[in-house]
């Protein structure tokens, strides 16, 4: 891998609805092989508890054990991992994305948009800031699920650019076309490399989930296609070609001026 390669990998799975600890244990194993082979490893969302609802029985603050699993892994992978869970802090509950780093830093953000539609809202307090790491030379900009429908929240700004956007996700197979449509409509309006991560399997509340994870590049085209099965998928960016091709197509700094409130 050169300077400006980046190895992400994908980790779509079904997940054991509401078992924290069972789901750490299958994940461990899933990731193991994974040792110096990749940069970033992406979970999905809530990947210790599947959607659930029950925040108060299931929340954990920052210092519990699923960032502590998560810390582990990214030590014993020396790679990035990122993932959201329930987290419980002064009281409030938020869908957390955590990102933790091999050299020990960790970041957050809460989910921005809640999905109202299972009354994620009644339980979950929503985020107010969008998060932008640095790693391994790329701008990587992580949202979680329902983001994916808001380009506003998505757009790649110049006052925060990134070069990847990830969506970590719980996204039933019913609406599997609008996942596949808007992760390429993600990609192309902001001329940047996209990857999605959702589960596969049936969860607690008897939904289906169809995986579709995906990489695309820059100009919308698939890099990497996974249907329904489980599979942890490892794919090499390089950021080689994007500047060229932002200079080409300069899109990007045509865009409206506005700043949401």
């Amino acid at each position: 891998m050169n300077n400006s390669s980046l190895a992400v990998t994908l980790v779509q799975t079904s997940l054991i609805w509401e078992q924290p600890v069972e789901n750490r244990s299958q994940l461990a194993a899933k990731l193991a092989p994974l040792q110096g082979r990749t940069d970033l490893v992406v979970l999905p969302e809530m990947f210790t508890t599947g959607f659930s609802m029950r925040a108060a029985e299931l929340g954990e603050p920052m210092d519990g054990p699923t960032v502590a699993w998560m810390q582990e892994q990214a030590t014993q992978l020396d790679a990035a991992l990122t993932g959201s869970f329930i987290c419980i802090e002064n009281g409030l509950f938020y869908n957390r994305l955590v990102w933790v780093q091999p050299d020990g830093v960790v970041h957050f953000y809460n989910k921005r948009h809640l999905f109202s539609l299972a009354a994620e809202h009644q339980t979950f307090t929503p985020g107010t800031e969008r998060l932008t790491v640095e790693w391994k030379g790329w701008r990587i900009c992580p949202l979680v699920c329902y983001d994916l429908r808001f380009p506003v929240w998505s757009r790649n700004h110049p006052d925060q650019p990134y070069d990847l956007l990830l969506y970590i996700a719980n996204w039933p197979q019913t609406r599997s076309l609008h996942w596949r449509s808007l992760l390429q409509a993600r990609a192309i309006e902001n001329q940047a490399f996209v990857a999605g991560v959702n589960i596969v399997g049936t969860d607690g509340n008897q939904l289906v989930y169809g995986g579709d994870s995906a990489i695309i590049d820059f100009s919308g085209q698939h890099l990497c296609q996974i249907s329904h099965c489980e599979g942890v998928f490892t794919t090499e960016l390089s950021l080689e070609k994007l500047p060229t091709y932002r200079q080409q197509l300069p899109f990007l700094k045509d865009g409206d001026t506005f700043r949401l409130i």
